[in-house]
């Protein structure tokens, strides 16, 4: 389902909050807030990652000249239990809040609800995003990091970062929303969790696919197309998807991914980077910059997600996955 946005909502401001071990990322210059404990000064693992959403809500109220009873919305999630970290932080701003999961793909799923907020005129100021805290999320998708276990190639590492926007009604030089694409949840019968960018690389293509259609364009339209995290893999299997289906070489040039390049080539995170905190950070830091500066005029971002749980995992399920598009311009 396309969504066009007539009003073209604005995203006026954004705030990168990160990890220690983030530092070590090829866009670590445009984060706001490097943190240097992974739990952000907290007794647990979760309380730092309510920290990491706080620090990206303050950030964004500072540049913004805003207080929190001008927010009319507060939407974003995360992958912990009941996503407890968002609902955290979302008690400190006390703001109307809407909990979202989307997996990876709830960077997006935010942003596409604050403008159709925005759109309807139910809003004036919404903050919109996601976050993930490494130990958090190994411990409860995978094994807690203090086993050692071994990970195969194609895994990749849940980023510490938690990564906002403030939507509003549209402002010149500002960039904007202009339309949105919601994915269809997709399962190619994947069951392997060490790899999710090859079992979320079916959805992106659907969405990606799905929304060129709808709106009567190609790739070329776009100065490129930033999926994520699909990770090094997953990346190439989207590439590969788009090449069979006839799309010509040069314009495959345009695909890139947050997981991907997020730690660049540094082979200890294995196939790349992944969390709602990856697309998340990248997104709201390096993207929103490349705006500012005039290198990009018009992007599509496209968060992908595996919808699984330990539960169904252990249950020997498939992994059901999707992917949400919003496509910004500028000028």
């Amino acid at each position: 389902m396309v969504i066009v946005f007539p009003s073209k909502p604005a995203i006026l401001s954004s705030a990168t909050v990160v990890g220690p071990l983030e530092k070590r990322s090829v866009f670590q210059t445009y984060f706001d807030k490097i943190s240097q404990d992974e739990r952000v000064q907290k007794s647990t693992n979760e309380q730092g990652n309510t920290m990491l959403i706080s620090d990206a809500c303050q950030i964004i109220l500072k540049k913004s000249n805003l207080n929190n009873l001008d927010i009319d919305y507060f939407l974003g999630g995360d992958l912990v239990n009941q996503m407890t970290p968002t609902n955290f932080a979302a008690r400190e701003l006390a703001v109307s809040f809407i909990g979202l999961f989307s997996a990876c793909a709830t960077s997006v799923s935010s942003m596409i609800i604050a403008a159709l907020l925005t759109e309807l005129g139910a809003s004036d100021f919404s903050i919109a995003g996601a976050s993930s805290q490494h130990n958090s999320v190994e411990r409860q998708f995978r094994y807690p990091i203090d086993y050692g276990s071994q990970k195969p190639a194609t895994s990749q590492w849940t980023v510490t970062a938690a990564g906002f926007v403030l939507i509003g009604k549209h402002e010149p030089k500002l960039p904007y929303i202009e339309a949105a694409t919601v994915g269809k949840v997709i399962d190619y019968g994947a069951t392997d969790p060490y790899h999710m960018g090859g079992a979320m690389a079916p959805a992106a293509f659907d969405t990606i696919q799905s929304h060129l259609k709808k709106r009567s364009q190609k790739l070329e339209d776009y100065d490129v197309i930033m999926t994520g995290d699909l990770g090094k893999i997953g990346l190439k299997i989207l590439i590969a998807m788009f090449a069979q289906s006839g799309v010509k070489k040069e314009d495959l040039s345009r695909f890139r991914d947050a997981g991907a390049e997020f730690y660049g080539e540094d082979a200890s995170f294995l196939a790349g980077a992944s969390g709602p905190g990856c697309s998340a950070s990248v997104y709201s830091g390096y993207m929103m910059e490349q705006f500012k500066t005039g290198r990009y005029k018009r992007v599509l971002l496209v968060a992908t997600g595996a919808l699984l749980s330990p539960l169904t995992f252990q249950q020997g399920d498939t992994i059901p996955c999707t992917a949400h598009a919003i496509e910004i311009g500028m000028g």
